[in-house]
């Protein structure tokens, strides 16, 4: 959706940071809001596009003004009212409610290292032949979505080549929405930077993105 989360090619935040040997983590606290993610996503109330398209959610000045994992723990905050996990009021005591049932969480301590090893692959097989082949010339959808979509607003309209064929994957755009898994054909797309960017980007420069077969049509 068009929202602030989407910034590729947006100008004016300045030039990026970058840490010779930068942590994983730059503070406990950033560890911990991780590992509450994970834990709270065993569940199974949603998924991982629905919870990135929470923090898409997030208010504009909201999202501009927190950090990375504070819009991890925002979103988050909202995933678990919105699905019955916790109350407003459990939030903002550290308590739970008077009455609250107790729950045995699906993900304790003996379970965390299988399951991070297992991870959330999205590979699927499916019927459907793949649309494009390697050296296509493609062009992206011009959709202004409101929901999640991983085509950056930057991609849109813009012509490219098929690099590589991933096979097929869940759908993020149908998944985010519990619209089921809906897995398409996944392609790497090459974009000249010329394309993306106009005369003022350097033509010895590209750009390579994952787009979901619907994305994309002939060029």
């Amino acid at each position: 959706m068009n929202n602030i989360h989407d910034m590729g090619g947006m100008q004016g935040f300045g030039a990026i940071p970058i840490e010779e040997n930068e942590p994983v983590f730059h503070s406990e606290w950033e560890a911990k809001a991780m590992a509450i993610t994970v834990a709270m996503g065993a569940w199974g109330r949603w998924n991982i596009d629905a919870s990135r398209h929470a923090r898409e959610r997030l208010a504009p000045q909201e999202y501009l003004n927190l950090t990375y994992y504070e819009r991890w723990i925002a979103a988050l905050a909202d995933l678990m009212v919105d699905r019955g996990l916790v109350t407003v009021s459990e939030l903002q005591s550290g308590k739970p409610d008077g009455g609250a049932t107790t729950a045995q969480p699906p993900l304790t301590a003996d379970k965390v290292a299988a399951v991070l090893t297992r991870g959330g692959p999205v590979l699927r097989e499916i019927d459907t032949a793949p649309r494009f082949k390697i050296g296509d010339s493609v062009r992206t959808a011009r959709d202004n979505p409101d929901g999640h979509t991983r085509l950056p607003r930057y991609a849109r309209g813009r012509q490219g080549v098929i690099t590589l064929h991933h096979g097929a994957h869940v759908f993020p755009d149908s998944n985010a929405k519990g619209l089921g898994e809906a897995p398409q054909h996944l392609y790497a797309v090459t974009f000249n930077a010329t394309e993306l960017w106009g005369r003022h980007a350097s033509a010895k420069d590209s750009v390579t993105l994952d787009a979901w077969e619907s994305y994309l049509e002939p060029a």
